[in-house]
């Protein structure tokens, strides 16, 4: 009985150390989906910063449309125009 009880405790031993081996490997894989998925929310928060950013920009622009000064800067940022007898002197962008 002894000759069996060896034989299970090497099994035993065997079948730990299998499961050690896959529980390390599948830790290994869980780790790599964790760093892609923070990189990806990370990208994500950025994204919801910009477009919050960009929504309050609008708002102001939208409580403030009827002055004149607002009118101005965006006619000039979004539409290019000009006030008569403005010159644009283009720079090299060497």
């Amino acid at each position: 009985m002894g000759e069996m009880k060896r034989k299970a405790s090497i099994f035993t031993k065997l079948v730990v150390l299998a499961l050690v081996v896959y529980a390390s490997v599948t830790l290994i894989g869980l780790h790599g989906q964790l760093e892609s998925t923070r990189a990806a929310q990370l990208e994500l928060q950025q994204s919801v910063e910009e477009q919050a950013l960009e929504n309050a920009v609008l708002e102001y622009e939208v409580e403030n449309r009827n002055d004149p000064e607002m009118i101005e800067r965006i006619a000039r940022a979004r539409f290019g125009l000009i006030m008569p007898g403005e010159r644009i002197f283009y720079g090299n962008t060497d």
